[in-house]
């Protein structure tokens, strides 16, 4: 008895499908939308450009004091940082100086006995740490921020607060 092969089976094949997927041109796009998307979003969560812009500038000021008492500490010497509300700049040891941008508007309150020259205002670090104290307003519209030396430890602090307090 003999047993034949059985017949080979043809599957049918089916006409191919088109390709369904995304470019990579089409795919760079869309991650560009995104990333303007979350900028516009950054900048109207944060107060804008000015908002960033004060921000900043408080946050420069701060570290400038804060520079400066660390300059006095490890000198052992008295150390002076000065800024000029009028011409929105500021100086501190070993040649650090900045600019405030010209949206943002600076006030000083601090001892006389520091200030530099008529106009300008000035904090001094003595080696132990401690200063004359003072305060630097900036601010922008309704928004503003404190930097504030403590005078008896020198303490830097960077605080938001409402503009005129």
């Amino acid at each position: 008895m003999r047993v034949s092969p059985s017949p080979l089976r043809h599957e049918r094949r089916r006409p191919a499908k088109p390709a369904r997927g995304v470019s990579l041109v089409e795919m760079l796009l869309v991650v560009a939308l995104f990333a303007v998307a979350s900028l516009l979003a950054a900048a109207v969560l944060t107060g804008g450009i000015r908002g960033m812009q004060l921000r900043s500038a408080a946050k420069d000021v701060a570290a400038a004091l804060r520079y400066t008492r660390a300059q006095a500490l490890a000198s052992g010497k008295p150390q002076r940082f000065v800024i000029d509300p009028q011409a929105r700049s500021w100086n501190a040891p070993n040649g650090r100086d900045g600019e405030i941008p010209p949206a943002v508007s600076v006030r000083f309150t601090g001892a006389r006995q520091a200030q530099a020259t008529e106009g300008q205002g000035a904090v001094m670090f003595f080696a132990d740490g401690a200063a004359t104290g003072g305060r630097v307003e900036l601010s922008v519209e309704d928004a503003a921020w404190h930097v504030d030396v403590a005078w008896l430890t020198g303490q830097v602090k960077l605080r938001r607060a409402e503009p005129g307090s």
